[in-house]
């Protein structure tokens, strides 16, 4: 019997769903509240034929079932990359993951060698039962390695400090990784014992859309289209309301669309709780409104591609420089640059929506990234020809000390709502890749053409493995580098 499902947001978690119902001929309305762009964060922007993605996005994923419909939605519009990235520290490139002898070469001999004892220190007197990001980082690299490589970096893209940040961030971002681990890699590189044992922040190459993960998205859109499902754009979502097992979705503009047995959300689970009705107790209003966001904003450099390098990006763990990454589009798919002879930075900015950076002009934006770029030593301001901004509000949910209680107060309550599912990364408030986004989406489809709760969305675990993983993942040794939060042993 075919179900009548609104799936709020078409970004890869809705269109994932929307797809999949689809296909087993649903009643499917998904809105959207950009007026152009599918693919929320996953979205590829351009300018003047110049294509650049939101962050830079990755496909790869352990489960075979994401890897298949990657394959079935773009086939051979997929290209092969490899994997390149480096850290900028101290006015030197050190290649991520870390060469152990280049860093240690590059660190100088006294400083490698206060790194070295520093991590002995924190092996023999590790800090009991770390609670902080700071301290579950110690714990695994030593003081002197974290303030070099962890500390500024992290601290620019949360905008708090990293005792602040809960350990669980950094369970999930470098699980299974230390600076033991990272120099028997370097040494010898092992094959994993099975799929589950390659270390969790080494990856060498991965698949990318020829014109960036946009084109995904958009190809999944027009699928969807041509299979009925409707995709309204620059519908955003003003309310939802059950009344008699129904659901009704309210638009922006005041249109009221009825009927819907399931209501599937990806949009930040602050605003979404806010806007559902019968309205929720004041305790997980609260609890929602707390829940915290950082913003971040891309300043695209478009450049006469004269001091060419060849990593998909940098991190930059220089404070003398707000920068936090920068991109090389050219290098994520030289499909992405229409004329060989130029190339595309993207300089990320991680900030708070309405805050200094954000609200600067779009000129002294581009002018800050000029002469930042310049310092870094990548390019010359006069290479510099045109550059673009792009905002991007709610880009990453936070993992403050308190996140882990607020979302599960509000995940206890929405099960008293027969046929909400929260879905994706701000859905769920949960800081994942695009993998682990489609496969709660997947799942909960499963469930609505099932009609009954065959799968708990919230279980999905690591590397976005539920039921069936990958063979990529063990033929390539690739990971995930964004995991799900794991809560730490005690």
């Amino acid at each position: 019997m075919s179900k009548r499902v609104a799936i709020i947001g078409a970004g890869p978690a809705g269109l994932t769903a929307a797809y999949l119902l689809g296909k087993e001929n649903q009643e499917v309305v998904v809105f959207e509240k950009d007026p152009v762009y599918v693919g929320g964060i996953s979205r590829t922007e351009s300018y003047k034929g110049y294509h650049f993605d939101i962050g830079g996005h990755r496909f790869f994923s352990k489960s075979k079932e994401v890897e298949d419909f990657w394959t079935e939605i773009l086939g051979d519009e997929m290209l092969e990359r490899p994997r390149s990235s480096r850290i900028y520290y101290n006015k030197k490139f050190f290649s991520y993951p870390l060469v152990a002898f280049e860093a240690l070469k590059k660190l100088g001999i006294i400083e490698s060698a206060l790194c070295v004892l520093s991590y002995i220190k924190a092996k023999i007197f590790p800090k009991k039962n770390p609670q902080n990001f700071e301290d579950w980082v110690v714990n695994q690299f030593g003081q002197r390695l974290f303030n070099i490589f962890f500390k500024t970096y992290t601290e620019k893209v949360w905008g708090i400090p990293c005792k602040e940040i809960s350990a669980d961030w950094a369970a999930q971002r470098i699980k299974g990784l230390s600076l033991s681990s990272a120099i028997w890699n370097a040494l010898f590189k092992p094959k994993p014992s099975s799929k589950g044992a390659v270390i969790k922040t080494l990856i060498d190459s991965f698949r990318y859309p020829k014109q960036g993960p946009g084109l995904m998205w958009e190809r999944c859109t027009e699928k969807c289209i041509a299979m009925g499902v409707q995709v309204k754009m620059n519908s955003g979502v003003k309310d939802i309301s059950l009344n008699n097992q129904k659901w009704t979705v309210q638009t922006e503009d005041g249109t009221s669309y009825n009927d819907f047995d399931y209501v599937l959300s990806s949009a930040p689970m602050r605003e979404l709780i806010q806007s559902v009705k019968p309205v929720f107790s004041e305790e997980v209003l609260n609890n929602a409104a707390q829940l915290g966001y950082r913003d971040f904003l891309t300043v695209v450099l478009i450049c006469k591609d004269e001091d060419a390098f060849s990593d998909n990006w940098i991190y930059i763990h220089d404070p003398s420089v707000k920068v936090g990454r920068i991109q090389n589009f050219k290098s994520w798919s030289p499909y992405m640059v229409p004329d060989p002879n130029m190339a595309c930075y993207g300089l990320e900015y991680f900030c708070f929506e309405g805050d200094g950076l954000w609200t600067s002009s779009d000129a002294d934006l581009i002018a800050l990234a000029t002469r930042e770029i310049a310092q870094i030593g990548l390019t010359k301001p006069s290479a510099v020809v045109d550059g673009y901004v792009v905002r991007q509000p709610k880009a990453y949910p936070v993992y403050d000390q308190e996140y882990k209680e607020r979302v599960s107060a509000v995940r206890e309550a929405i099960k008293t709502y027969p046929g909400l599912y929260l879905v994706g990364r701000n859905g769920m408030h949960k800081y994942n890749n695009q993998d682990h986004s489609m496969m709660t989406a997947m799942l909960a489809a499963k469930n609505i053409v099932a009609g009954k709760e065959v799968y708990d969305l919230w279980d999905v675990n690591e590397d976005a493995e539920y039921h069936e993983g990958g063979e990529r993942g063990a033929e390539h040794q690739k990971i995930s580098e964004r995991l799900v939060p794991q809560k730490l042993q005690q």
